[in-house]
């Protein structure tokens, strides 16, 4: 569980970040989560765009995705989702709060 804290220090790094995935009217897929895990495994914190054409809102995405991918929702604003997961690979720069 990240404090308010970690949380806001992962809101200012999200700004600067371009989005990495887009999610439509597929919806959740066996590929997109697996797609989403990779992509958590190797960055540590990922944006998504949520197309309007989805049929989940951004806010029931980052709790759907949280819960599924078990990783910590930073933020839900408008049609972008910010999700973080510490990655256990090596060789990376880890996010440090």
């Amino acid at each position: 569980m990240l404090t308010s804290k970690q949380r806001s220090c992962l809101k200012a790094i999200a700004q600067n970040i371009k989005v990495t995935m887009q999610i439509g009217k597929e919806g959740i897929s066996d590929s997109v989560k697996t797609q989403l895990n990779e992509l958590l495994y190797h960055k540590e914190l990922v944006k998504i765009n949520v197309l309007k054409n989805c049929e989940y809102t951004a806010k029931e995405l980052i709790d759907i995705l949280s819960n599924e991918l078990n990783a910590e929702p930073v933020i839900a604003l408008g049609n972008k989702i910010v999700l973080y997961k510490r990655s256990n690979k090596e060789n990376i720069e880890h996010i440090v709060f």
